[in-house]
């Protein structure tokens, strides 16, 4: 998508600079992964997901995507900076009760672990995770742009960083909470994950 398109696809027309504002924090220059791609992805999939009929609350849903990386800086606590961000923006332009899953899915999406019957919380982890089942060469290309996002941590400190946490993903019983995720993301993320530890380890 382009800024345009990104600016179509933000779901509250009442509150465009709010938007604007969104687009221009993931377009910022320093960012390597964390972009304007990624968003597009991340909608995208969610898009996917719901054509695939898994059933969730679309408004809370679509809008953590917006800001579940709204603050990234290569920096500790930037899911909560962004849930914080959405706490601070939302209020006077959805109900109360939709601003508290917004900021709930935004927190979430540290470490991608919803509970057994999170529909909500399946349905973005899942969309923020699909890139790991992407072809090898836009694999290849997230990976990358990851790294320059901790160009300020030394190679053995970031591949030991970066192993854990796919260390941790691939220990869970399953890289995907939905249906549709499970039988189209999980086995080529599966092979993605793998190989990227066998080269962080080599």
């Amino acid at each position: 998508m382009s800024v345009v398109d990104l600016l179509e696809a933000w779901p509250l027309p009442g509150a465009r600079a709010l938007g604007a504002q969104l687009v221009a924090s993931y377009a910022h220059p320093e960012r390597g992964y964390h972009d304007s791609r990624h968003l597009a992805e991340v909608l995208e999939r969610v898009n996917e997901l719901c054509a695939a009929g898994e059933r969730f609350e679309r408004m809370p849903v679509v809008l953590a995507a917006w800001f579940h990386d709204s603050v990234y800086d290569g920096q500790p606590d930037a899911e909560r900076r962004s849930a914080a961000w959405a706490a601070e923006a939302l209020p006077t332009l959805v109900e109360p009760a939709v601003v508290d899953e917004v900021v709930r899915l935004v927190l979430l999406t540290e470490h991608h672990r919803p509970a057994a019957g999170d529909a909500n919380g399946g349905v973005l982890s899942d969309a923020d995770l699909a890139i790991l089942a992407a072809p090898a060469e836009r694999y290849g290309e997230y990976v990358a742009a990851v790294r320059r996002e901790w160009a300020h941590v030394s190679d053995p400190d970031f591949a030991s960083g970066r192993a854990s946490i796919l260390g941790d993903l691939l220990a869970k019983p399953h890289l995907f909470s939905t249906r549709h995720g499970q039988e189209h993301w999980e086995s080529a993320a599966r092979v993605n994950v793998a190989a990227e530890l066998v080269r962080l380890a080599g």
